[in-house]
């Protein structure tokens, strides 16, 4: 979309947003941070609609265009301007005096938005016109993505910090204990959060992390996981099929401190995680070709979520080897060159064979390098069509095989590629709608 075409589509639907929150008047659940800010998202949605009617940030509509279009209830039109003024009319209609409502028309009463910053300026802008009930802060980094346009890390975490400025008198703040960012916004805020964290000294935490395995032909491999949640009402077992991580827990554990926090019932909000499946792209396990097994995290990537990757993956008790697909991690900044060997060094004391896709990723291959690998196990390759080419030769059977880069390098594709069922990729992959299958 041109930028002169796109500001007026969002200067439209930002005006039909606060419209619609003024005349609805739904509770809002705003997330942000730097890591999983999306996982976060969809738990506190899969937690709240046993109770509520609850509407959701699609994907990662997180940007000055995306939350008017949830909030709206519209889809992203990309490059159609059908769809665009369908948005536009469907807003319109939304946001007229409630005796033109459409009788039918039922608005959410909670809505979870996803808020992200790429620039300077850009949560601000949003919490002018947003007053959330309930901000949750996920975690930061040590080196954040999207940190490319801001000029220090500190100033990204207090464009960030707009979030928990923004909260209503009465709003309740939710905070990830194990981030020393979101304590300290806590205390410059001072508001008394409802804290979630790996350990018993916050009120929402873990015990019993365990990864599950299955039998396959004769074969252990990883299933997914299972933990207790500890919190001042009792604790209550989780277990999560076809996935992998820390990172999938400390969602759950954001989303019970949000149930907690606006008193509903234990026994029932976790029960609406039997049925949740984290969002797809994340630590996501997939059956392989040549018997091997695919843990899926082509999403996004950023220095902080490859290191709990590497950590993730380390843990697995493996027959065959332990085989890593790094791409590029974009967005960095000056921190990039550094970020990149530095995750190299780190792969170096996990993987057996490492496999590097882009420019910036060199700079892994190099780490690993340094790090003492052996140059006969680390391949290189520009582009991910390179890697497609040569990866059924590379990996053996009953492999591990951790596949994870930015969403510009589009490592999804790899995985498309040596999945056991490539005709399910439309249902398991990332980025398999029809706009992302043009680039």
């Amino acid at each position: 979309m041109k930028p002169f075409f796109k500001s007026i589509i969002v200067s439209i639907l930002t005006t039909e947003a606060r419209l619609v929150l003024k005349k609805y008047k739904p509770k809002v659940v705003a997330v942000t941070g730097s890591v999983g800010k999306t996982s976060t998202k969809d738990a506190i949605f899969a937690a709240l609609e046993p109770f509520f009617c609850v509407r959701k940030s699609a994907k990662s509509f997180n940007s000055e265009l995306g939350v008017p279009l949830t909030i709206l209830g519209c889809e992203n039109g990309w490059n159609n301007p059908l769809v665009w003024l369908r948005n536009i009319f469907r807003g319109f209609i939304l946001a007229l005096p409630s005796i033109f409502q459409l009788p039918a028309s039922k608005f959410p009463e909670w809505l979870v938005l996803e808020v992200g910053a790429d620039r300077p300026g850009d949560i601000e802008k949003l919490t002018r016109w947003i007053t959330p009930d309930i901000a949750v802060l996920t975690r930061f980094a040590d080196v954040p993505v999207h940190i490319e346009f801001f000029p220090s890390r500190e100033a990204l975490v207090a464009e960030k910090e707009y979030l928990v400025k923004a909260l209503k008198p009465t709003g309740m703040l939710i905070i990830n204990s194990d981030d020393a960012d979101s304590l300290s916004i806590a205390k410059r805020a001072s508001r008394d959060p409802v804290t979630y964290g790996m350990t018993g000294d916050s009120i929402v935490s873990v015990s019993g992390l365990e990864i599950s395995y299955r039998q396959w032909d004769g074969v252990g491999a990883p299933s997914g996981i299972s933990f207790s949640i500890k919190t001042p009402k009792g604790s209550q077992l989780v277990v999560l099929s076809n996935v992998l991580g820390v990172q999938h827990v400390y969602p759950i554990l954001a989303a019970v401190a949000v149930g907690l926090a606006i008193n509903l019932d234990l026994d029932r909000l976790v029960a609406g995680f039997k049925t949740h499946q984290p969002p797809n792209g994340r630590m996501r396990l997939i059956s392989g070709i040549k018997h091997t097994t695919i843990i899926d995290d082509s999403y996004n990537s950023s220095p902080v979520a490859a290191r709990v990757a590497l950590d993730t993956l380390q843990k697995i008790i493996a027959t065959g080897r332990k085989v890593v697909v790094f791409g590029d991690m974009l967005e960095l900044g000056k921190e990039s060159v550094e970020a990149h060997r530095t995750l190299g060094a780190l792969a170096s004391g996990v993987a057996n064979v490492l496999i590097t896709v882009g420019l910036r990723a060199r700079g892994i291959a190099e780490g690993a390098l340094q790090n003492g690998m052996s140059e006969t196990v680390i391949f290189q390759f520009d582009t991910v069509d390179e890697v497609k080419t040569e990866i059924s030769r590379l990996i053996q059977s009953d492999d591990i095989i951790l596949i994870k880069g930015s969403q510009g390098v589009r490592l999804e594709k790899i995985v498309e590629e040596i999945m056991a069922e490539p005709e399910r990729a439309g249902e398991l992959l990332v980025r398999q709608e029809p706009e992302w299958q043009t680039r």
